[in-house]
């Protein structure tokens, strides 16, 4: 061996001695006993301030919760934007985004998604004097929804026009005002508006045409498989002790104003029927 490849292998084992091998994230949220979790930071059921203790509360909060329960570490709830949700946990903001966060193209381009532990509809509700029947009937009509959200892709999707707002309450106020013929979010969220909008406001309606199906799962970054694994493991587990479908029931079952029943469980995406959407 010659005296240049000599100094070349010594400097390579130096290099692959100073430089570590990248860690998964999972060692770092064992070490630090928290797990950062990104949330909606205002938009109820999901996650919102409790009017009382000012404390985040919701379904996806109570999620988190649980994750961090089964992990033996403590949740550290952080509120996010709509748009927020994939960058805070592709940057490494946080650890782990539960946020009604829909599988879609780009988005799984950019971050890796756990299982998914519900499928969801974007739903288009309209004032109830509107003639509109179908999805079909609003092509080209201004439609409002919450910016960078899923609800702002049917939108396209359907050959309509998206205005948009930092969150579904304004996008909502912008139909009671006028400024749009219509709006999409969650069933959840549209259907709590419609039921509002009975005593107060402008009377809604909802198309039952959905607008969208959509899995719904954690975000985590890519790359991170002991991570991946884990989460998964840990929803399969929350799905088949019932825990999933006690927090449902809490925030969104038949003795809230939403009355719905989860029949989904957490499975592979792959064995779901969708188009996915880009």
């Amino acid at each position: 061996m010659t005296m240049k490849c000599i100094v070349l292998s010594l400097a390579i084992a130096a290099t692959a001695a100073i430089a570590p091998a990248k860690a998964d994230r999972l060692d770092d949220i064992m070490s630090a006993k928290t797990l950062r979790c990104a949330t909606f930071a205002d938009v109820p059921p999901f996650a919102s301030p409790d009017p009382a203790t000012r404390e985040m509360a919701g379904f996806d909060v109570d999620l988190c919760n649980a994750i961090a329960k089964h992990l033996g570490v403590k949740a550290e709830v952080k509120p996010v934007s709509v748009e927020a949700r994939v960058p805070e946990v592709k940057l490494g903001r946080v650890d782990i985004t539960v946020a009604n966060l829909a599988y879609t193209q780009s988005r799984a381009d950019q971050i890796q998604f756990s299982d998914p532990y519900y499928l969801a509809k974007e739903m288009l509700i309209v004032p109830a004097d509107d003639p509109g029947q179908t999805k079909a009937d609003f092509a080209n009509q201004r439609i409002a929804s919450a910016k960078g959200s899923t609800s702002e892709m049917s939108i396209k999707l359907n050959k309509s026009e998206p205005l948009t707002f930092q969150d579904t309450a304004s996008a909502y106020l912008a139909v009671q005002q006028g400024k749009a013929r219509g709006m999409v979010a969650n069933t959840m969220t549209t259907t709590k508006f419609v039921n509002e909008s009975q005593t107060r406001g402008k009377k809604m309606r909802m198309i039952q045409d959905p607008m969208l199906f959509q899995p719904i799962g954690v975000g985590m970054a890519k790359d991170q498989p002991a991570l991946t694994a884990k989460v998964n493991e840990v929803l399969h587990s929350l799905d088949e002790s019932g825990e999933i479908n006690r927090i449902w029931d809490k925030w969104l079952g038949q003795n809230t104003e939403y009355k719905m029943t989860r029949t989904d469980k957490v499975v592979p995406i792959g064995e779901l029927k969708f188009t996915p959407i880009p």
